[in-house]
């Protein structure tokens, strides 16, 4: 039995152990009384840029962990729906973890096309906006799609 709370991947809790090289994933938040289902991407780490020390002119980047672990979605609908409906309503599934920002595009677009989801009825997702290059995408060229 899943917790309402964490993220799954594999049918396993996801935790932040786990997380390794990756910069974020793609994910499936399914409302669990009607089966609608959310699809979306996620990074769990973000870039914070700080001024530079005194005396050098560089600012110095660090990152910071995300509010992955809390996340429900950024679409006004979802979001609307698990606050009405409480956190414990949904599951969340991590689909695939992604190593770059163009990555996480491009699967989450290629699987919100692939199942019409814009078309269906049980589908939350109300709208994609994607921009990449296939320069952008020569770490997973090779790799099965």
């Amino acid at each position: 039995m899943q917790s309402e709370l964490g993220w799954y991947y594999n049918d396993k809790e996801f935790t932040e152990d786990d997380i390794g090289d990756y910069l974020g994933f793609v994910y499936r938040i399914t409302e669990l009384s009607t089966g609608r289902f959310y699809l979306g991407k996620k990074i769990f780490w973000n870039r914070v840029a700080k001024p530079p020390l005194k005396g050098k002119k560089r600012r110095r980047i660090s990152r910071k962990a995300s509010d992955w672990k809390d996340y429900y979605g950024s679409g006004p609908e979802i979001k609307k729906l698990v606050e009405q409906n409480g956190k414990a309503a949904y599951k969340r599934e991590i689909l695939r973890l992604c190593s770059t920002k163009s990555e996480m595009g491009y699967y989450e677009s290629k699987l919100i096309f692939e199942t019409d989801a814009l078309l269906r009825d049980d589908s939350i997702n109300e709208w994609i906006s994607c921009r990449i290059t296939k320069g952008q995408l020569n770490a997973i060229r090779g790799k099965a799609i």
